[in-house]
Parts: structure tokens; sequence; C-alpha cells
């Protein structure tokens, strides 16, 4: 007896039914597989985004924290100064182990032809250990004057001239995504090529913008070893007035603590779910031993022993629950990249997709619950058959 072909036959003898029990794996699988990956795509943002910085403390005016913030996490292009002297008294602070300084710019347009929302980001090529460790593996030279290193979302290619407050720049190279938009977005160039920008802006530009060389943005500090973050931001903001440190382990945990709330609130909608259906799937599979006793109890007497009629239960919920399972994620996986940007925009979260090898172990982790999900709900059910004698399954239905 071909036990596959007899579960197959079973299932479309009730169609609705299996058409129904097929759409509930596929939405609990639609929902966790969804959730699951958006979750792992920020996080993996935030780590990736995090360790590109370089910095444990970001040194700006106490005016600008909030758009600071913003632009580290949402890449909001911004512009603020403050006096380049803050840079020697945060190198003076104890605990601290290195300082850079970094001179943010808003652009008015990107070139002549379209505007595109880009952040213009100045670093010092001596000091720097943001971009340059990048420039060191990839360019393997110093950046030219008029040069740029532009972040994977902008829409360039290496050679571009792109065109600044009146002065060209050629793109040297493109950065590896990052999923954090003050990366990706962003236009990096060196701080001489910045004032030098500004000074040539008065002659050159429609918009001139006005920045003298004694003038940067913020300063990016790595601590000592043997010192936590907080302690070392602490001393700064007490001995230079008028600057706000912001930690970034800090800046991202905030992050971390809005997921925090969101990933508990989807674990335990997921369980509630999940519990429901196991129930759902479980009482249907038990309707369906019920109206076939019958047809069991002649099955056995014609020679199927118990564990060919368990393994017909068994066969039916494990294509139920992997078909659906992996429609789940087809159609999950879809609707995650058709609203992924829209919910990007309002939720000002960065975010990176996982490389191939975390979505297989993810889409197969999904699967693989909805397989177990199924078997489980039929597992009670099938010992029940077990139980049953032909003589009785057929003499009931009489």
């Amino acid at each position: 007896m071909n036990i596959a072909y007899v579960a197959i036959k079973n299932l479309k003898r009730k169609l609705a039914r299996t058409w129904l029990l097929f759409a509930i794996v596929a939405v609990v699988s639609c929902t966790l597989f969804t959730a699951t990956l958006f979750l792992k795509s920020i996080n993996n943002a935030l780590k990736i985004g995090t360790y590109r910085l370089g910095a444990d403390i970001l040194v700006v005016p106490e005016s600008a924290a909030a758009k600071a913030q913003a632009a580290l996490l949402s890449g909001e292009p911004t512009q603020f100064l403050m006096d380049r002297s803050v840079l020697d008294r945060v190198r003076k602070v104890e605990g601290v182990k290195a300082a850079t300084p970094q001179l943010f710019i808003k652009p008015t347009s990107f070139t002549c032809c379209f505007n595109v929302d880009v952040f213009l980001v100045a670093f010092d090529p001596d000091t720097d250990f943001t971009v340059k460790p990048w420039l060191e593996k990839n360019l393997n030279r110093k950046l030219g004057i008029n040069e740029i290193i532009t972040g994977r979302s902008v829409p360039v290619i290496i050679g571009d001239m792109i065109p600044f407050f009146g002065t060209n720049f050629r793109v040297a190279g493109t950065m590896e995504p990052t999923g954090m938009d003050f990366f990706d977005r962003a236009v990096f160039m060196s701080l001489d090529a910045a004032y030098k920008m500004a000074e040539d802006s008065k002659t050159k530009a429609v918009q001139p913008i006005e920045i003298g060389r004694d003038k940067i943005s913020t300063v990016l500090v790595q601590v000592n070893d043997d010192i936590t973050p907080d302690r070392v931001a602490v001393r700064i903001e007490y001995a230079i007035s008028g600057v706000k440190a912001l930690v970034s382990d800090r800046v991202i945990s905030t992050v971390r603590n809005q997921l925090s709330g969101l990933i508990h609130a989807i674990i335990i909608i997921s369980i509630v779910l999940w519990f429901i259906v196991l129930l759902i799937m479980a009482f249907a599979f038990y309707m369906i031993v019920n109206e076939r006793r019958r047809e069991i109890g002649l099955l056995r007497a014609m020679g199927a022993n118990k564990n060919h009629i368990s393994a017909i239960l068994l066969i039916e919920a494990s294509l139920l629950s992997a078909g659906g399972g992996a429609s789940g994620v087809v159609f999950g996986f879809g609707l995650l990249m058709s609203f992924k940007n829209l919910m990007l925009h309002y939720l000002k979260l960065p975010y990176l997709f996982p490389s191939a090898a975390e979505l297989a172990v993810l889409i197969s982790g999904a699967i693989v619950f909805s397989l177990a999900t199924g078997l489980l709900s039929a597992l009670l059910p099938s010992l029940a058959i077990l139980k049953m004698e032909p003589y009785e399954a057929i003499r009931r239905e009489e």
C-alpha cells in the first residue's frame, strides 16, 4: 500500500478543510518569519554600524545632542558647529585613548540634475579611525583633495564627478553596506577638502557655505581599556562646558531597548497564536480520525497494520504544515520587501538584510517549526488510532 498516495487522496477529499488548515499554518509561519527577519536585520545593522563607527563616545555641542543622535541612528543630514579647541581639551581628559574630529555638512543639492538626501562627513586622515581603516584596506592610499568616498546607498559609481557647493569631487570608492544611513547615505571627504570647498563656495556656489577652519562638528573618542566609556563621558562633560558626550553603546542601547519591548510583545503574541493553531489543528485531526473510523477499520481488516494507519495521518499533517510553512515564508518575504522602506521611514531605524547563509537558516527554521507544529497536533490522534481495533471501528459506524 502506498501510504503517501492514500494521504494525498485523503487531503483532496475535504478540500475546504485542507485549505483552511493550510492557510492557518501559513499565517503563523508568515508572522513569525517576517517578525524574526525584520528584527534580525535591525540587529545586524546596529552591530555592524557600531563596529564601523569605531568610537566609544561622540562629543557634540550640548544644543545639538538630539541632532547628533538622529544623524547616527537614521542618517538624517544635519549641520552644527563647535570650536576646534574642544578637540585638544578632550584629548587631555583622563581615560581618553584617541580622539579625532569630524565635520558634518548638509548639502543643498547633490548634482545639477537631481536631488538626493546625502550627508557630507569630513574627517581628519591623520587621526581618523572610522574611514581610515577602510581606505588602508581598499584604496591603499590617502584620499585626494578633490576625492570622496561614498556610502553604498548613494547612486554613483567609482570615477563619477559630483559637485558640492561649486566644487567637483571624484568618487574614489564606495563603502560596503552597513544598514545604517549614517554611513550608507554619507559622502566622506577630508577636512582640508571640506574647508577648501567652503572657501571656494563664496565665488563658485549659488548658495555659499560659511565654515571656518577653526570649526568642527564632533569629536569621536576611543577610551582606554581599563575604564568605562560612561565614566570618561562624565569627565568630558565636567571638564568642558557646553558639550554633550554621547556614549555610542548607550545610543544604540536606546534602540535595543525599544526593540526589546517589541520583541517581548511578538514573543507573547506568537506563543498565544501558536497555541491556538495547535489546538485548532489537533481538533481538526481528531475530527478526521472520528470521520474515518469505519474506513480505518476496513483498512486494518484488509491487512494494514497500526503503524500504516498512523503514518497516513502523520503524512497528512506533514504535507499541510510543510506546505503551509513554505507558503507563509514566501508570502512573508514578499510582504516585508514591499513595506520595508515604509516601516523604516516611520520607525527611523537602521536595517541590514541578513546574509544568504543567515537567511537560509531563518527559512529552514520557519519551515521546521511549522512541520513540528503539524506533527505535534497529529500526534495524539495518531496514538488514538493505535488503540483502535478493526471490528470495533467498523461496528461503531453502523
